[in-house]
């Protein structure tokens, strides 16, 4: 089990202050204050300074805290694992951002399911940022993503490369000639909530041309990726996405792509798990079997 003492600190590392981490964990801030002693001892390094009046971690504070969200992980694992191994079951939990799950998914999981049909799977479809999130606090064994994510604290395999496109209504009047990026800006802007793993992206591309999505006419923010394309088709803005997640509108002949001069971009849509998992090699297994193409 994950020592109490790891728990203070796992939980002063996300308040970043010491008597909110105590009302958290419904224990006293001097109680808090001995076990991140005891830790600073244990280890050898200070994990905590203040810096400008605030809290921040140290470099070692950083390196043990990613260390003790893997343990964190791995405890909350294998505790589902002997469970199932005591009910004569196996489970699955793993999570999917929207396009994949929607888009990219489907028909390998169907695929898995017909060869394991013993296995309990249980999927959750989020945004990058919550599956990040319910990742390291164990409720997730690994899970498939399409935005940003710290490298030092995830191992992680490619699945695939992804077009990234900007599409318009089909019948959307364009302007003349070649179309870049900023003629654009007149136009609406229908993209995800923040979080989204596909704005991000956006957000990122449009940061190295010191643009922001504000810099367009309007901006709508839409969670659900089917609304934003209807949006799109009934001619209330231009949204950019990947090529997958509207590939049968695209062959209808209901959106269109813009062909923007300056604007070519892929992305990567990812496997991953906490870097260091005991199970990395159950993992990798099971990327190749879920995510890799079925001959």
């Amino acid at each position: 089990m994950l020592d109490f003492r790891m728990r203070t600190f796992l939980e002063v590392c996300r308040c970043l202050n010491y008597t909110r981490a105590a009302e958290k964990l419904n224990i006293t801030q001097p109680a808090v204050t001995q076990h991140i002693q005891y830790l600073q001892e244990y280890y050898g390094v200070k994990l905590f300074a203040y810096r400008n009046k605030q809290l921040a971690l140290t470099a070692g504070g950083a390196a043990l805290r990613d260390a003790a969200v893997t343990m964190l992980h791995d405890e909350e694992k294998l505790r589902r694992d002997l469970q199932d191994l005591q009910g004569g079951k196996r489970s699955l939990r793993f999570g999917a951002t929207l396009t994949i799950g929607a888009y990219a998914l489907p028909g390998r999981l169907a695929a898995y399911i017909k060869r394991h049909p013993e296995i309990r799977i249980h999927i959750l479809v989020e945004n990058t940022q919550v599956l990040l999130r319910e990742l390291d606090e164990g409720r997730l064994d690994f899970a498939l993503v399409e935005g940003y994510f710290r490298k030092d604290a995830y191992d992680f395999l490619v699945w695939a490369v992804e077009p990234y496109i900007c599409v318009c209504a089909a019948g959307h009047p364009l302007p003349e000639g070649q179309v870049r990026l900023e003629d654009l800006f007149c136009e609406n802007l229908i993209l995800r909530n923040p979080g989204s793993g596909s704005r991000e992206v956006l957000v990122r591309v449009l940061e190295e041309r010191n643009y922001c999505p504000d810099d367009f006419c309007h901006v709508v923010e839409v969670s659900d990726l089917k609304l934003i394309k209807e949006l799109v088709k009934a001619d209330c803005g231009v949204s950019f996405l990947y090529r997958r997640a509207a590939e049968r509108e695209l062959a209808e002949g209901t959106l269109r792509q813009v062909p923007l001069a300056d604007f070519h971009v892929e992305h990567e849509f990812t496997f991953l798990w906490r870097k260091g998992s005991v199970f990395e090699s159950e993992f990798r297994q099971l990327f190749k079997e879920l995510c890799e193409p079925f001959g």
